[in-house]
């Protein structure tokens, strides 16, 4: 079984289970979903969601933002782990889309990847959530189980991941298939304790050889 073929079968498995795919931080403006996956890092989204309702309340704009005492920033995001480096993150960013990109968050890679904090898996989101662009975000999540099931080498180079990716994912496919692994790594191919035995990927699993 080819790659994309294998793919192919991974990504409609998982549209059965998982026909919504969504994305699981809460946020109403796109700079929120920006300032949301920056917190997530080394940090679960249960509990991004948590911190979140209490910061976008306090701050309800990137005038708020920008304008924010670290400290009182850093006090909120603090349940996040990395406090200060997040809390720094987040008030530069917010100064740099006010000043930079007249209050918009960009809708391309490069501008993106110029703000503080973000990388490309947080770039990647931003692209496939607010503006539907092919996109894939290579978290713990899809690197694990892309490894797993036979469409990368098992690298764990986020990079390397995304670039295989891009090679056998249909662009229109792919933002949601990301989404639908997060899902799916939750419920079935858990780190710890993956149940194989009722897994509905068994199919396209890295028992079969893949050429």
């Amino acid at each position: 079984m080819r790659k994309k073929e294998r793919a192919l079968i991974a990504i409609e498995e998982l549209k059965k289970l998982y026909p919504e795919a969504i994305c699981s931080l809460t946020y109403k403006h796109p700079y929120e979903l920006l300032i949301a996956v920056r917190l997530s890092a080394q940090c679960t989204d249960a509990r991004v969601n948590i911190v979140t309702d209490v910061l976008f309340d306090k701050y309800r704009s990137l005038d708020d933002f920008a304008n924010a005492n670290l400290e009182d920033v850093e006090q909120i995001v603090r349940p996040c782990g990395l406090g200060k480096t997040k809390a720094k993150d987040i008030i530069s960013l917010s100064k740099d889309l006010i000043e930079k990109f007249n209050y918009t968050v960009p809708d391309n890679m490069e501008d993106l990847l110029s703000l503080s904090g973000v990388g490309r898996k947080t770039a990647n989101l931003i692209l496939g959530d607010i503006y539907h662009k092919p996109s894939i975000v290579t978290d713990t999540h899809c690197i694990r189980i892309c490894g797993k099931i036979g469409l990368t080498d098992g690298s764990k180079n986020p990079l390397s991941v995304e670039n295989q990716l891009r090679k056998i994912l249909p662009p229109e496919e792919s933002g949601d298939f990301c989404h639908r692994l997060v899902l799916f790594g939750r419920e079935y191919c858990v780190a710890k304790s993956p149940k194989c035995d009722i897994c509905p990927l068994k199919i396209s699993c890295c028992k079969n050889p893949v050429k």
